[in-house]
C-alpha cells in the first residue's frame, strides 16, 4: 500500500494539539486529480498534500472535498518534512525557514482561500461558540491581550465534509495578520499555537511547531508486492 506521513502542525509549546496533516510523499503513486481527491476524502484530514517533486518542493493540496492552490498548515508541515527552503504551489512560491524549533513560511494574503474573520469581545465568547451551520468558512477570534498581540481563535470550515472545526488554520491567521497589520500569536482550537509576522514586499510569515506521527498505509490503495 502507498505510505503517507501524518504530521501535527502548529502544536502547542509542549507538543500538544496541532492540526493533523496527511502527506503522500510519493505523489506519482496517486497521479490523477480525481484519485487524489478520493484519497483526501478517505483519509479525512482537513488537508492532505501530494508531493510531486520533493527536491523542488512541488506540492498539491486537497481538503476532503476540493483542491486548494495554497493553504497554511499544509505548507508549514510539508516544508518541515521535506527540509526545503521553498515550496511550489499553484498560487506561487512559498518561502520556508526554520528558527528556534519552529517552521515558518512566507506567503501573500491574496493567496489564501476566502475566510470570514469574525471578531468577538472576549476569548471566553470564542470558547463558548457552538459549531455554526454549513455555508461559510468562519474564523472566530478575540484578543487575549491586544498590547501583546495574543489572539484566541477557532475555525469553522462550513463545508459539510466531516471537518466541523479546524484545529489550526494558517491561512486564516495570515489573513488576520494582514487585516490587523501586526505580528500575532494565535491560540486556536484545543491549544494549537500559530505565530505570524509582517515581512517586506507584501509577504506575511506564518509558522509553528511541527511533529511527526508514525507513517500509515493509504486505505484501499495497493502498493508494491
Amino acid at each position: 500500500m502507498t505510505d503517507y506521513e501524518v504530521l501535527r502542525v502548529f502544536c502547542g509549546p509542549g507538543g500538544e494539539c496541532g492540526n493533523a496533516l496527511g502527506v503522500v510523499r510519493d505523489g506519482a503513486s496517486v497521479p490523477g486529480r480525481d484519485e487524489r481527491q478520493a484519497v483526501a476524502r478517505e483519509l479525512g484530514f482537513s488537508e492532505t498534500v501530494f508531493v510531486d517533486d520533493p527536491v523542488r518542493g512541488v506540492i498539491d493540496i486537497y481538503t476532503p472535498t476540493l483542491r486548494l492552490p495554497f493553504a497554511g498548515h499544509p505548507c508549514v508541515g510539508t516544508g518541515w518534512l521535506l527540509g526545503v527552503d521553498r515550496l511550489v504551489t499553484p498560487a506561487g512560491e512559498v518561502g520556508v525557514r526554520r528558527e528556534d524549533g519552529l517552521t515558518l513560511i512566507e506567503a501573500r494574503a491574496d493567496w489564501a482561500p476566502p475566510r470570514t474573520l469574525r471578531q468577538y469581545g472576549s476569548a471566553a465568547e470564542v470558547d463558548a461558540l457552538e459549531v455554526p451551520p454549513p455555508g461559510e468558512w468562519i474564523y472566530a477570534w478575540a484578543w487575549q491581550d491586544e498590547a501583546e498581540g495574543t489572539v484566541r481563535a477557532r475555525g469553522f470550515p462550513g463545508r459539510d465534509d466531516g471537518i466541523d472545526e479546524d484545529e489550526a488554520t494558517g491561512a486564516a491567521a495570515l489573513l488576520l495578520t494582514a487585516r490587523l497589520g501586526r505580528a500575532l500569536t494565535v491560540t486556536q482550537g484545543r491549544g494549537s499555537r500559530i505565530v505570524t509576522a509582517l515581512r517586506g514586499a507584501g509577504l506575511i510569515e506564518v509558522g509553528g511547531l511541527v511533529l511527526r506521527e508514525p507513517a500509515r498505509p493509504t486505505p484501499g490503495r495497493p502498493g508494491p508486492e
